[in-house]
């Protein structure tokens, strides 16, 4: 790549970093549904047409917002996957459900974009299935791999209902077929789950009925992970 064209591309993800920034301190100030290109644009000095080069839409900004979001928290729950005891499942498993809630709590209207109410006129595009994916897949991997180590337990959330039989044995059969159903079928409730009780801290919906909200995460998800076959709940 010549000087010239180094130069540029340089630019270029400076302007388009700035660009971002700009459309996260909009999102937190007014929300995503009013998000403008227009006033993004003149908050950085930029005339319209000269942003549309970088974000040709809304939804394309949206969707490198949500992207990078997703990126975010899958970022923090690998790195807790990496550092937890291999040794200690559970504890694993806890981590990276410590490492999603942290994350959350420090971004709040980053993971709005992602787990909040949807935005009025936005269909997310395919692109964002990959980044998606990142936690519920550390999660997934805390399991494979204690599995492969024989420390994975009968889960306690028993076989999957009969109507979804087939959806959770297609899954598996694509994602880890080395899991027994049921444990996959708990993973897949723990990720919900998991999202709902970050989701109830980040909105406020205990409305102060908790004092100790970290306290409470990190007894429901160990309860989570022993349903998923990954030993005792923390007591």
């Amino acid at each position: 790549m010549s000087t010239i064209q180094g130069a540029r591309e340089r630019a270029r993800r400076e302007v388009t970093a700035a660009i971002k920034d700009e459309a996260r301190r909009r999102v937190a100030a007014e929300g995503a549904p009013k998000l403008s290109l227009r006033a993004v644009a003149r908050e950085l000095g930029m005339v319209s047409s000269a942003l549309y080069r970088y974000f040709p839409s809304r939804d394309d900004l949206l969707t490198a917002l949500i992207v990078d979001a997703y990126d975010a928290v899958g970022e923090a729950a690998e790195a807790a996957l990496a550092a937890g005891p291999r040794q200690d499942p559970h504890a694993r498993w806890v981590g990276v459900c410590r490492a999603v809630r942290d994350w959350a709590v420090a971004s709040p209207h980053e993971f709005g974009l992602i787990h909040g109410t949807p935005i009025p006129g936005y269909a997310a595009p395919s692109e964002t299935e990959r980044a998606g994916i990142r936690v519920p897949f550390a999660l997934l991997t805390v399991l494979r791999e204690a599995h492969a180590d024989g420390l994975l337990e009968r889960p306690a959330w028993g076989e999957p209902p009969e109507p979804v039989r087939a959806d959770v044995a297609a899954l598996v059969a694509e994602y880890a077929p080395e899991l027994p159903p049921a444990a996959f079928a708990a993973a897949l409730a723990a990720w919900a789950q998991l999202v709902g009780l970050v989701g109830f801290e980040v909105f406020d919906q205990y409305g102060g009925a908790l004092t100790a909200p970290a306290e409470f995460f990190e007894h429901a998800v160990g309860r989570l992970a022993a349903e998923a076959g990954l030993g005792p709940a923390a007591s």
